[in-house]
């Protein structure tokens, strides 16, 4: 059991700084720049220098997936490249059989891969056997998703709507180790998923899109949680982000409810519950004004133990239920489709 008690004082407010203007990731000299630690609400940080050159050799972490949800499937899609190997992923799960089709590629040294340096700079490319994945930005705020596996592929559009709040942080471990990260929640989707011969269309309004960006510099041994809901309830658009673990003692959280496209920062470090012994047991999450629960229906699970790179994941996709107080009324929502997710990595 889980039951990490990170919550703090001072309520559901944040201290954290918010970024309103375009700055750099790092320094000249490859180091954080202190000037970008803090939050925005869309993609302002330049992380063109990670990945590039020689600087953080080994420690260089850049990625893209998407987490695509319909009232029929679930998929996830990543592209990354980790210095040393590139590690991508296309997952389709049906819903009504409980059938998961999916392809894992782990290229060393890495090639076949592309990745822009700054969020929508340009296209995501990926190649491998059995795997191919494009992630190409669409002009009006969009992206769309394409993937392919024996089996299975997705053609998918995602859209940003005007004025939508997507949660930007950068997290200084120190000046050698730090992340940008940009999680995006309650984006709507449209599009298809294929499976075999039979091609499920997306239903407007019901299916949704959540991206995890993250371009930075990590330590070897981490342990992170993070969940995710989106959906309609009591007539609102609500998504949900939360993390925890990786940001403790930072000074930064990853937490944050969007509702009707305007994000609500919490500061606080949330408190974790849940069952590592049965992961399908329900998720609590609280702490900031948020009162969460997960009720999971289907843990993904995932092992890779290459020597010097091994992970351990278990993401549970559920329903979330529960509350948000935003210091002036107190919001219920219930029946949003995500997950929350237990990730233990050396990498």
């Amino acid at each position: 059991m889980i039951d990490d008690g990170q919550t703090s004082s001072g309520g559901w407010g944040t201290t954290e700084r918010e970024l309103t203007a375009p700055v750099s990731l790092t320094r000249p000299d490859g180091k954080l720049n202190r000037a970008a630690v803090g939050f925005a609400r869309s993609s302002l940080v330049d992380t063109d220098s990670i990945g590039r050159g020689r600087r953080g050799r080994g420690r260089n972490k850049r990625w893209e997936y998407w987490n695509l949800i319909t009232p029929t499937h679930i998929v996830g899609v990543t592209v990354s490249s980790i210095d040393y190997a590139a590690v991508h992923e296309v997952w389709v799960f049906d819903r009504a059989t409980g059938e998961e089709i999916g392809e894992v590629a782990t290229v060393v040294p890495p090639r076949g891969v592309d990745l822009p340096g700054t969020l929508a700079a340009g296209p995501a490319r990926a190649r491998a056997k059995n795997l191919s994945i494009d992630l190409t930005p669409l002009p009006g705020d969009g992206t769309r998703v394409q993937a392919s596996i024996p089996g299975a592929s997705v053609d998918v559009v995602v859209r940003r709507p005007a004025g939508h709040d997507c949660l930007a942080v950068v997290v200084p471990w120190s000046d050698t180790r730090f992340q940008c990260t940009v999680k995006d929640v309650a984006l709507p989707a449209a599009g298809s998923v294929t499976i075999g011969d039979a091609v499920h269309s997306l239903p407007a309004g019901q299916s949704w899109a959540v991206l995890d960006h993250g371009r930075g510099r990590w330590p070897y041994d981490v342990t992170w949680n993070w969940g995710a809901g989106s959906g309609r309830s009591n007539g609102r658009v609500i998504g949900l982000q939360v993390g925890g673990r990786w940001t403790a003692g930072t000074g930064m959280t990853e937490n944050g409810i969007v509702i009707d496209g305007r994000l609500h920062k919490i500061g606080a470090e949330l408190s974790w519950r849940y069952a590592t012994d049965d992961f399908l047991a329900p998720w609590r999450i609280s702490g900031g004004g948020l009162e969460a629960k997960l009720t999971p229906f289907h843990d993904k699970v995932s092992r890779t133990n290459l020597g010097v790179l091994s992970g351990a994941t278990d993401q549970c996709f559920g329903t979330w239920s529960g509350s948000f107080d935003t210091g002036m009324q107190r919001i219920e929502f219930s029946g949003l489709t995500g997950f929350a997710e237990h990730v233990h990595n050396r990498w």
